[in-house]
C-alpha cells in the first residue's frame, strides 16, 4: 500500500524533527492555544488513531476520499474543534519525558498493524465511514502540516519527504474545490489575497 508508506515517511520525519526540540522550547508558543508540546501530542494522535480505527470495522463507505473528510470536517459542530484542541493538550502531557521514544513505538506499532492488513478495510472514523488507505491519507495531511507549524515554532527544518508533500497538496486542494473555496485557495497560491507567499 504506497499510501501507507508515504504516511509512515511523513511520521517518521515528524519524530525526527519531535527528537531535536530544544529542551527548553515545549512550553513555546506554537499554534492557536498549543505549545509545542501540545501540538507534538496533537501531531502523534494522527499516528494513534490510525491505530485506534483499525478496531472499528464498518460496512459501507460515507467518505470516499481524504478530501471529503477534510471537507466535512471544515463545515463540523465548532464545538468539535474545540474537543480536539483539548485532546492535543491531554496528548501532549501523556507523551511524558521521552516524547520522541513513545512516538517512534506508536510508529513501529502501526506500521506491523498496516503489514498484517488483508485488503483495505472500510473503518468508522469521526466524520464518517471510509476506506483504511483514504483515512491513512488524512493522517498525512495531518502530520505534513503539523510538522511545517511544529519545525517554524522550534526554528529547525521539517525535512519531510517530497512525495508526501505533493500529495498533501493536491489534497488540500480536492478539499477547497469541494467547500467552494478552489478560488480562494488560487488566490491564496498567487498572493492575490494580501500574503507575502508568490507561486506565481
Amino acid at each position: 500500500m504506497d499510501t501507507a508508506e508515504d504516511m509512515l515517511k511523513a511520521a517518521e520525519a515528524f519524530v525526527a524533527l519531535v527528537s531535536e526540540v530544544p529542551h527548553d522550547a515545549w512550553d513555546r508558543p506554537a499554534l492557536g492555544v498549543w505549545d509545542v508540546r501540545s501540538l507534538v501530542g496533537h501531531t502523534a494522535r494522527a499516528v494513534l488513531t490510525a491505530l485506534d480505527y483499525l478496531n472499528k470495522p464498518a460496512a459501507m463507505v460515507e467518505l470516499r476520499s481524504a478530501a471529503e473528510y477534510l471537507a466535512a470536517g471544515y463545515l463540523v459542530d465548532r464545538s468539535i474543534h474545540e474537543a480536539v484542541a483539548e485532546r492535543g493538550v491531554a496528548a501532549g502531557h501523556d507523551l511524558g519525558d521521552e516524547p520522541a521514544e513513545v512516538v517512534e513505538t506508536m510508529i513501529g506499532r502501526l506500521r506491523a498493524a498496516i503489514a498484517g492488513l488483508d485488503g483495505d478495510p472500510v473503518i468508522t472514523t469521526l466524520l464518517g465511514t471510509m476506506r483504511y488507505s483514504d483515512y491513512l491519507e488524512t493522517r498525512m495531511v495531518e502530520l505534513v502540516v503539523h510538522t511545517s507549524d511544529i519545525a517554524l515554532a522550534i526554528g529547525r527544518e521539517p525535512r519531510l519527504p517530497a512525495r508526501a508533500v505533493g500529495r498533501v497538496l493536491h489534497i488540500i486542494c480536492d478539499a477547497a474545490m469541494l467547500n467552494g473555496r478552489g478560488l480562494a485557495a488560487i488566490r491564496q497560491l498567487s498572493a492575490r489575497d494580501g500574503s507575502a507567499f508568490g507561486l506565481l
